[in-house]
């Protein structure tokens, strides 16, 4: 998936695991059926399936949720995420042809900047995985399923290296941009990276390594950090990312923190928990969990985890991940406490305020 070496080399000693992230292959093996919302306010995991690298964001009312398809960007709007199975997608993008965005769309994210809607999704050129890189496209409308989106191009991240898994962080009126990357043309193990943006399409200044495989669970087919996502509370800011290859069962979520008033640039700032703070889960059907995010209630009393996870054992990085969501808590020492993966055969009540 993301080293084209290191990927023959798991896939050969782990035949029973999947192959690419991109998801444009189709599935060998049905997906899990999508669980309807009964009567006393309460749904079933998965939200949808055939859904990689969910993404959630919301404004005026509404969530707009998008993931990874491979081929197009495509953007879910719903009052309810209970009930997003119900939303109907609607296609806001499709790469050209032929060059450098125009394969492999990946994990794309969307982000109301200063009154405009930003999508930040990774491509490489006609399906070469080294040339992966992070692009931009931009819209003025007020929702982010009409209007015009223009394309702003790849975003001009310091070194030009293969990059994937971009996220956006708006703190004290400045912008920061994290993505998983390789540290230099070869491959090899995935490594977070950071620096500024001084818009939303213009990154400023190097990056900066914030975060490598250090531990044998963030080894597991091979060294990897993607996937990050932030999520500040209180006094903290939190980068949630997704842990070893995602072809093995061993996906799970780490987790880095900082403090507010700390200079993000800066390696020190860190610190990395020892251990996953989600997953890695084999059972109930929930495997292979990661790539998330986070929205509040509709009454804003609730913080909620989205991820993906596949529905048996060995199903590997393609479209048989589907979208599960959950609520999550806090420690008390402030940090996040997402509990355990919720199984499917679960039935959880309806976010507050739906």
């Amino acid at each position: 998936m993301k080293n084209w070496f290191l990927y023959v080399l798991v896939v050969l000693s782990l035949t029973e695991f999947g192959g690419c992230k991109s998801g444009d292959k189709p599935n060998p093996t049905p997906n899990p059926p999508v669980a309807a919302v009964d009567t006393v306010g309460r749904f079933q995991n998965p939200q949808l399936t055939a859904a990689p690298d969910p993404w959630v964001t919301s404004k005026d009312g509404f969530y707009y949720v998008m993931h990874t398809t491979g081929n197009s960007l495509r953007i879910y709007k719903t009052r309810s995420m209970s009930r997003l199975n119900q939303a109907r997608p609607v296609t806001v993008w499709t790469p050209p042809a032929t060059g450098p965005n125009s394969r492999d769309i990946w994990a794309p994210e969307l982000f109301n900047i200063n009154n405009k809607w930003y999508i930040y999704y990774a491509a490489d050129n006609n399906g070469v995985d080294a040339t992966h890189r992070m692009f931009v496209l931009e819209n003025e409308s007020a929702d982010p399923t009409q209007g015009t989106w223009v394309d702003r191009g790849q975003l001009n991240l310091a070194d030009n290296k293969w990059a994937i898994d971009g996220t956006v962080l708006q703190l004290d009126n400045q912008l920061y941009f994290a993505w998983s990357g390789w540290e230099n043309d070869l491959g090899g193990q995935q490594n977070l990276y950071l620096c500024k943006l001084t818009n939303p399409y213009t990154a400023e200044g190097p990056r900066i390594r914030v975060s490598t495989p250090d531990y044998t669970w963030e080894k597991q087919g091979f060294g990897v950090n993607e996937g990050p996502e932030f999520l500040v509370h209180n006094n903290t800011v939190y980068l949630i990312y997704s842990a070893s290859f995602c072809g093995t069962d061993f996906y799970a979520l780490g987790q880095l923190s900082a403090p507010t008033n700390a200079n993000l640039l800066t390696p020190s700032s860190w610190t990395k928990s020892a251990t996953p703070v989600f997953g890695p889960y084999s059972g109930n059907g929930a495997y292979s969990v990661g790539h998330n995010g986070f929205f509040t209630s509709a009454d804003g009393t609730q913080n909620w985890l989205v991820y993906h996870a596949n529905a048996a054992p060995g199903q590997g990085c393609g479209d048989q991940r589907s979208l599960r969501m959950q609520p999550f808590g806090w420690k008390a020492d402030g940090a996040p406490d997402f509990g355990s993966p919720t199984p499917l055969t679960d039935w959880i009540k309806r976010p507050s305020g739906e």
